[in-house]
Parts: structure tokens; sequence; C-alpha cells
């Protein structure tokens, strides 16, 4: 691969192709060069991913706090982006991002799910206390599905 891969113009076409294909990431490796490109929702990439079914669908970031009439006024659902695997915390001999009793803040990751192999960091987006965990870890989870309720009173 020559220092042409790295120019501006191809770097466009890269982004232009993942945008028409609805990508997440991309990574071109060719000897020495190597280039790697991100959109939509954070993403850690762990070298002993458990074996699962790879989802049907790419990651599409899209809100993933939301109210739904059957929950009381002082609650909100944190709940999946995308189509995947529910884990509880990075590796099974660490404590889980959040439990009930945890306060979070937007930033706080809660989960990752994994989709197409890749981990997902999956953020509160909104300042409250976990009541309920509703996932089960290494649980499917399609988008839409509630994963956490947080007392927002």
């Amino acid at each position: 691969m020559s220092n042409e891969t790295f120019d501006l113009k191809r770097v466009k076409q890269l982004v232009e192709l993942m945008r028409a294909n609805d990508l997440s990431d991309i990574e071109i490796k060719h000897g020495e060069s190597h280039i790697m490109l991100r959109r939509g929702v954070h993403s850690v990439v762990l070298p002993s991913a458990p074996a699962s079914t790879p989802p049907p669908a790419a990651p599409v970031s899209v809100p993933s706090v939301a109210k739904t009439p059957e929950e009381p006024s002082d609650t909100q659902m944190i709940r999946s982006p995308m189509v995947g695997t529910f884990y509880a915390a990075s590796s099974p001999d660490t404590p889980p991002f959040a439990k009930v009793g945890d306060t979070v803040t937007p930033e706080k990751t809660v989960c990752l799910i994994e989709a197409m192999k890749v981990y997902n960091e999956i953020q509160a987006e909104c300042t409250g206390k976990i009541v309920e965990v509703l996932v089960k870890n290494g649980a499917t989870v399609e988008y839409g599905s509630p994963l956490f309720r947080v007392s927002i009173g």
C-alpha cells in the first residue's frame, strides 16, 4: 500500500463508503501501513471475546434513554441502541459497570453490547440511581430492549 492510502482524498472516499454502506468502522492494513476509521457509537475491541452468533444488522447510533407509558414518572429506562449480546462487565473477572444502587451520569458506561465481534460501550445518557438491571449477562438484546431502570427522582 503506498502513501496515497493516507491522503485526504482517499480518507474522504473511505468515509463516504462507510456512510453509503452504514458501516461503523473500517480498517485497512498492508505491511506497516495501517488506517482505522470509526463513526457512531463508542467501541471497545476486546481480545478475549466470548463466542456468540453475530447479529443481523450493524449498530446505529440512537438515543438509548426513553420513557414508555408503563414507566413511573420518576424512572427512566436505559434501552439498547442495537441488536447484540449484553455484557455487564468487560470480563468475567471484573465487577459490573453498573449494579443496583449505583448512581450514574450521562457519560457513565453501564454495559457493553457485542455486535459483530465489536464491543460497544453503552452510556447511561441520564443521571440517576440504578434501581433494576433488566437483562442477564450474556443475553441477546434487541434494538430498544430495556436494559436498566433508573430512578431520576
